[in-house]
């Protein structure tokens, strides 16, 4: 008896480990945004949270002996994968992109797009930057942070949840928790007045639904395809360009319809990577 349960005892310890680190990235994220505030200094962006959350992925695949590939990460089709996910991304953003100028020129808004760097904020920011230099930290920045997110909630949630649940219960978990993680902006803008406490509620339930489709459909991706590189490749797209990247100026001000964006650019492609996901599910049932 006693060695048959080793395995299952085994696996519920990855589960605990998983939501152990889970808790300690997010404490290390609140610090970083409420204490230390990184990205209010020349570095510009909260990275270093990240950088901890990869050290902490690595002792845990340590612990666990696993191997970076045993959670996506191969080196086949590394290139490929991430144009793949970068195509998707851009597909979906440019009619996403285009939906919100159709909107906004209905509303006798004409309005443009401009190419700078802003980071991110739920609050209007007016500063932009276009030197190369911001350029380049953007992308490096946000590679760390899609290695991280891509590595934690994808690679690492999934296959430990996995292990006990079904593989949509074991997504859908680890898409809420990506959903938690941020509510991190919404929580600071109130604190610092910059929203009120009913609109800091409505967003951090906003936020949570949004990431957590975002969520769903890059843990259809991972299970697809067995790697991470699809669902990285279309995450740092949505994190460079169409977050920090690429804007829509108005005479109003600067991407007042962003929400409707994103919403459209991450709704049609969870609705087309959930069809073909459920099709290949049929496909092998016959």
């Amino acid at each position: 008896m006693r060695i048959r349960s080793v395995r299952p005892i085994k696996q519920l310890k990855g589960q605990y480990l998983c939501f152990a680190i889970f808790a300690i990235c997010l404490s290390a994220r609140f610090i970083e945004y409420f204490l230390i505030e990184t990205d209010k200094t020349a570095i510009g962006e909260n990275v270093l949270h990240k950088i901890l959350g990869i050290v902490i992925l690595a002792a845990a695949l340590k612990g666990l002996k696993l191997k970076w590939r045993d959670i996506g990460f191969q080196r086949d089709g590394f290139v490929s994968g991430i144009l793949k996910g970068m195509l998707l991304g851009s597909v979906c953003f440019s009619l996403a992109y285009g939906l919100e100028l159709v909107l906004l020129a209905l509303q006798g808004t004409p309005a443009h797009l401009e190419l700078y760097i802003s980071g991110f904020s739920l609050t209007d920011s007016q500063i932009k930057n276009t030197g190369f230099a911001f350029f380049v930290l953007c992308v490096l920045f946000n590679i760390i942070n899609v290695w991280m997110e891509e590595g934690i909630f994808r690679g690492l949630f999934i296959k430990e949840f996995s292990e006990t649940k079904p593989f949509m219960k074991a997504n859908l978990i680890s898409a809420f928790l990506f959903g938690v993680w941020h509510i991190a902006m919404p929580i600071r803008s109130y604190i610092n007045d910059e929203m009120s406490f009913t609109a800091m509620v409505l967003m951090s339930i906003g936020y949570v639904i949004l990431a957590g489709i975002m969520g769903v459909k890059w843990g259809l991706l991972y299970r697809m395809t067995g790697t991470v590189w699809i669902g990285l490749g279309d995450h740092l797209l949505n994190n460079t360009v169409a977050t920090n990247m690429l804007h829509v100026i108005s005479p109003r001000g600067a991407d007042e319809l962003q929400i409707v964006r994103i919403m459209a650019a991450q709704l049609i492609p969870c609705v087309l990577v959930l069809i073909i996901y459920c099709h290949k599910q049929s496909s092998n049932s016959v």
